[in-house]
Protein backbone atom coordinates (compact mmCIF):
# COMPACT_ATOMS: atom_id res chain seq x y z
CA UNK A 1 0.00 0.00 0.00
CA UNK A 2 1.49 3.34 -1.02
CA UNK A 3 1.56 6.43 1.19
CA UNK A 4 -1.11 8.01 -1.03
CA UNK A 5 -3.43 5.07 -0.24
CA UNK A 6 -3.04 5.76 3.49
CA UNK A 7 -3.81 9.48 3.13
CA UNK A 8 -7.11 11.21 3.71
CA UNK A 9 -8.47 14.28 1.92
CA UNK A 10 -9.03 17.45 3.92
CA UNK A 11 -12.74 17.76 4.63
CA UNK A 12 -12.96 20.47 7.30
CA UNK A 13 -10.36 22.94 8.58
CA UNK A 14 -8.01 21.44 11.16
CA UNK A 15 -6.58 23.66 13.87
CA UNK A 16 -3.75 23.08 16.34
CA UNK A 17 -2.05 25.19 18.98
CA UNK A 18 1.66 24.36 19.16
CA UNK A 19 4.57 25.69 21.21
CA UNK A 20 6.43 28.63 19.69
CA UNK A 21 8.90 27.11 17.20
CA UNK A 22 12.66 27.59 17.21
CA UNK A 23 14.09 29.82 14.51
CA UNK A 24 15.35 28.02 11.41
CA UNK A 25 18.79 29.30 12.47
CA UNK A 26 18.50 27.16 15.61
CA UNK A 27 16.45 24.33 14.10
CA UNK A 28 19.41 23.04 12.07
CA UNK A 29 23.12 22.64 12.79
CA UNK A 30 25.93 22.50 10.26
CA UNK A 31 28.53 19.81 10.92
CA UNK A 32 31.22 19.80 8.29
CA UNK A 33 29.43 19.60 4.96
CA UNK A 34 26.26 18.17 6.47
CA UNK A 35 23.16 19.93 7.75
CA UNK A 36 21.54 18.13 10.68
CA UNK A 37 18.51 18.67 12.84
CA UNK A 38 19.74 20.33 16.04
CA UNK A 39 18.94 19.12 19.54
CA UNK A 40 16.48 22.01 19.89
CA UNK A 41 14.88 21.04 16.56
CA UNK A 42 14.53 17.39 17.61
CA UNK A 43 13.03 18.40 20.97
CA UNK A 44 10.52 20.70 19.26
CA UNK A 45 9.54 18.02 16.77
CA UNK A 46 9.12 15.40 19.52
CA UNK A 47 7.09 17.88 21.59
CA UNK A 48 4.72 18.53 18.66
CA UNK A 49 4.38 14.78 18.03
CA UNK A 50 3.48 14.12 21.67
CA UNK A 51 0.99 17.03 21.70
CA UNK A 52 -0.75 15.76 18.58
CA UNK A 53 -0.66 12.06 19.51
CA UNK A 54 -4.19 10.74 19.34
CA UNK A 55 -5.47 13.89 17.58
CA UNK A 56 -4.13 12.95 14.15
CA UNK A 57 -5.77 10.31 11.99
CA UNK A 58 -4.54 9.43 8.53
CA UNK A 59 -2.18 11.97 6.96
CA UNK A 60 -3.93 14.54 4.77
CA UNK A 61 -3.68 14.22 1.01
CA UNK A 62 -3.96 16.81 -1.73
CA UNK A 63 -2.92 20.42 -1.87
CA UNK A 64 -3.18 22.41 1.35
CA UNK A 65 -3.27 26.00 2.51
CA UNK A 66 -2.06 26.87 5.98
CA UNK A 67 -2.65 29.86 8.23
CA UNK A 68 0.13 30.20 10.82
CA UNK A 69 -0.28 32.77 13.59
CA UNK A 70 2.87 33.26 15.66
CA UNK A 71 2.69 34.62 19.20
CA UNK A 72 6.31 35.01 20.39
CA UNK A 73 7.16 34.59 24.08
CA UNK A 74 8.84 38.00 24.36
CA UNK A 75 9.29 41.31 22.53
CA UNK A 76 12.60 40.52 20.79
CA UNK A 77 12.76 41.42 17.11
CA UNK A 78 12.06 38.37 14.97
CA UNK A 79 11.60 37.71 11.26
CA UNK A 80 8.39 35.72 10.74
CA UNK A 81 9.86 33.76 7.84
CA UNK A 82 12.42 32.08 10.12
CA UNK A 83 9.78 30.13 12.05
CA UNK A 84 7.67 28.31 9.46
CA UNK A 85 10.06 25.48 8.55
CA UNK A 86 10.07 23.99 12.05
CA UNK A 87 6.27 24.01 12.15
CA UNK A 88 5.89 22.48 8.65
CA UNK A 89 8.43 19.73 9.36
CA UNK A 90 6.98 18.94 12.79
CA UNK A 91 3.44 18.64 11.40
CA UNK A 92 4.72 16.28 8.72
CA UNK A 93 6.66 14.24 11.28
CA UNK A 94 3.54 14.05 13.50
CA UNK A 95 1.60 12.61 10.56
CA UNK A 96 -0.73 15.54 9.89
CA UNK A 97 0.14 15.43 6.16
CA UNK A 98 2.36 13.31 3.96
CA UNK A 99 4.84 15.97 2.91
CA UNK A 100 5.23 19.69 3.51
CA UNK A 101 5.42 20.18 -0.26
CA UNK A 102 1.62 19.77 -0.19
CA UNK A 103 1.40 23.29 1.28
CA UNK A 104 0.61 25.46 -1.75
CA UNK A 105 -0.37 28.61 0.11
CA UNK A 106 0.84 29.80 3.49
CA UNK A 107 -0.27 32.91 5.32
CA UNK A 108 2.01 33.71 8.24
CA UNK A 109 1.32 36.49 10.71
CA UNK A 110 3.45 37.63 13.65
CA UNK A 111 1.35 38.85 16.58
CA UNK A 112 2.30 40.77 19.74
CA UNK A 113 4.11 38.74 22.42
CA UNK A 114 2.08 36.35 24.54
CA UNK A 115 3.74 34.28 27.27
CA UNK A 116 4.76 31.47 27.05
CA UNK A 117 4.56 31.87 23.26
CA UNK A 118 2.68 29.65 20.84
CA UNK A 119 1.83 29.03 17.20
CA UNK A 120 -1.76 28.61 16.03
CA UNK A 121 -2.12 26.56 12.84
CA UNK A 122 -5.21 26.15 10.64
CA UNK A 123 -5.03 23.73 7.69
CA UNK A 124 -7.57 23.77 4.85
CA UNK A 125 -7.77 22.33 1.36
CA UNK A 126 -6.12 24.61 -1.19
CA UNK A 127 -8.56 26.18 -3.61
CA UNK A 128 -7.39 28.96 -5.92
CA UNK A 129 -9.75 31.90 -5.79
CA UNK A 130 -11.20 33.62 -8.89
CA UNK A 131 -9.19 36.75 -8.01
CA UNK A 132 -5.98 34.75 -8.39
CA UNK A 133 -7.05 33.62 -11.84
CA UNK A 134 -7.50 37.27 -12.82
CA UNK A 135 -4.15 38.26 -11.29
CA UNK A 136 -2.25 35.58 -13.17
CA UNK A 137 -4.32 34.53 -16.20
CA UNK A 138 -3.25 31.44 -18.16
CA UNK A 139 -2.01 33.61 -21.05
CA UNK A 140 0.39 35.38 -18.67
CA UNK A 141 1.57 32.07 -17.21
CA UNK A 142 2.21 30.75 -20.73
CA UNK A 143 4.13 33.93 -21.57
CA UNK A 144 6.35 33.48 -18.52
CA UNK A 145 6.98 29.83 -19.42
CA UNK A 146 8.01 30.76 -22.96
CA UNK A 147 10.34 33.47 -21.62
CA UNK A 148 11.99 31.01 -19.26
CA UNK A 149 12.78 28.65 -22.11
CA UNK A 150 13.95 31.33 -24.55
CA UNK A 151 16.17 33.42 -22.26
CA UNK A 152 19.72 32.35 -21.50
CA UNK A 153 20.53 31.43 -17.93
CA UNK A 154 21.75 34.47 -16.01
CA UNK A 155 24.54 33.67 -13.59
CA UNK A 156 25.71 36.14 -10.97
CA UNK A 157 29.26 37.28 -11.45
CA UNK A 158 31.71 36.82 -8.61
CA UNK A 159 32.40 40.55 -8.60
CA UNK A 160 28.76 41.62 -8.37
CA UNK A 161 29.27 43.06 -4.90
CA UNK A 162 25.78 41.98 -3.86
CA UNK A 163 26.81 39.78 -0.96
CA UNK A 164 26.84 41.56 2.38
CA UNK A 165 27.97 38.44 4.21
CA UNK A 166 31.49 38.67 2.78
CA UNK A 167 33.38 41.94 2.76
CA UNK A 168 35.09 42.90 -0.49
CA UNK A 169 38.60 41.51 -0.66
CA UNK A 170 41.68 43.35 -1.77
CA UNK A 171 43.29 42.18 -5.01
CA UNK A 172 45.94 39.50 -4.53
CA UNK A 173 49.54 40.56 -4.62
CA UNK A 174 51.32 39.18 -7.65
CA UNK A 175 53.46 36.11 -7.05
CA UNK A 176 56.12 34.65 -9.25
CA UNK A 177 53.54 32.43 -10.90
CA UNK A 178 51.21 35.35 -11.63
CA UNK A 179 52.11 37.66 -14.47
CA UNK A 180 52.09 41.34 -13.67
CA UNK A 181 49.73 43.49 -15.70
CA UNK A 182 51.63 46.02 -17.75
Amino acid sequence: MSSADRAAPVVAPLSYVLPFPPSVNRYYRHVGYRTLLSREGREYRENVCSLLAGRVGQPLSGQLQVQLDLFPPDARRRDWDNFQKGVWDSLQHAGVYLDDSQVKRAVVEMHPPSRPGHAAVVIRPFTPSPEEDRLCPPSFTNEISSLQTSLPMIRPSSSSGCSRSQPPTAPKKPTRRMKRAT
